[in-house]
């Protein structure tokens, strides 16, 4: 992966809320599960930003739902992690993993880290 195709810190966290996601990720339910997971303050707007970028790199995809009621009769765009963004995620964390490794403990990112709060139906 050369360095226009790397990942940043906040395309990691999207593409790991639309891996979480699956078929239901689309900008709110991006935001809300980076929110809540990683304990950051992120607007939509950067949200969008993000997921136009990758989409540039083609690491995601999007799909534009059905119209619905509830929203005014207006249509979700839905976003889907591609091969190619679990690839370059799949590196991003290797990389990661093998950086923390040997970390003092209360360095190390599986020791200190907050538990997540549990999942709202």
């Amino acid at each position: 992966m050369g360095p226009s195709q790397s990942l940043g810190e906040f395309e990691q966290l999207v593409l790991l809320a639309l891996v979480r996601l699956g078929e239901r990720g689309y900008g709110v339910s991006i935001h809300d599960e980076i929110v809540r997971r990683a304990g950051r303050d992120v607007t939509i707007a950067a949200v969008y930003k993000t997921l136009e970028r990758l989409e540039d790199k083609g690491f995601a995809i999007s799909t534009v739902g059905e119209p619905t009621a509830e929203r005014g009769g207006r249509r979700k765009k839905y976003f889907r992690i591609q091969p190619a963004g679990r690839r370059a995620l799949a590196s991003a964390l290797a990389s990661m993993r093998r950086m923390t490794e040997g970390l003092p403990r209360e360095l190390d990112p599986a020791f200190a880290a907050e538990p997540v709060p549990p999942d709202n139906p």
